[in-house]
């Protein structure tokens, strides 16, 4: 855990925040939680350390963010926009000419970012994990992992694929084991796992 950081206590009583200013502070509470909660998990990251790396005031910090379990519901919700949305469901579609293709491009994005310096796993299980299925922070990451499934949903139905819920759920193993593999040091888990996927396809064909 990190020391006691030595930052004030409040505002100056004259100042009164803008709403730019105000924006600003969020932004960078949310860039340095999102380094540090993707990076070494919840438990280990203090709200102290949190204060001290974004540079706010204490009562900067819980105007916006009244108690860590907040901040960290605001960093999963980016963490799904971010990673889910953009980095993996809008690349994958776009690199995919069909359906199909666009199901399997998911393994080829994740392949790529297997290989890339700032590859950390997947923060919703890494946070499922640590906090448990009964904690709000695991139930939030077990509804953004949910969501995921329904992307993939949606593609195996344009796919044509039949039973696409269970499809998704079953591909779903494959990210999740595939995320995992390339954690210990499997770099070419990506390949294995979009492999198995074109089989998973195949069963699943009307």
């Amino acid at each position: 855990m990190s020391t006691e950081a030595k930052v004030p206590i409040s505002d100056a009583p004259s100042q009164v925040a803008s709403p730019e200013g105000s924006a600003k502070s969020v932004e960078r509470i949310l860039l340095v939680a999102y380094e540090l909660f993707s990076r070494r998990g919840i438990r280990d990251v203090g709200v102290n350390e949190l204060i001290e790396r974004s540079g706010v005031a204490k009562a900067t910090f819980y105007r916006h963010f009244p108690s860590k379990d907040s901040l960290v519901l605001a960093f999963l919700e980016q963490r799904d926009k971010l990673w889910t949305v953009e980095a993996i469901v809008s690349q994958a579609r776009r690199q995919g000419q069909t359906p199909v293709e666009r199901l399997l491009a998911i393994f080829d994005v994740l392949g790529e970012w297997f290989r890339r310096d700032d590859f950390e796993g997947s923060t919703f299980i890494q946070v499922l994990l640590e906090m448990g299925p009964s904690h709000p922070l695991g139930q939030a990451s077990i509804n953004y992992l949910a969501k995921l499934r329904g992307h993939v949903q949606a593609l195996a139905e344009e796919a044509g694929l039949v039973d696409p819920a269970g499809f998704a759920r079953s591909w779903q193993i494959l990210m999740k084991g595939s995320i995992i593999s390339a954690t210990g040091g499997d770099l070419d888990a990506g390949k294995r796992a979009r492999q198995m996927a074109g089989w998973l396809i195949e069963h699943h064909k009307a």
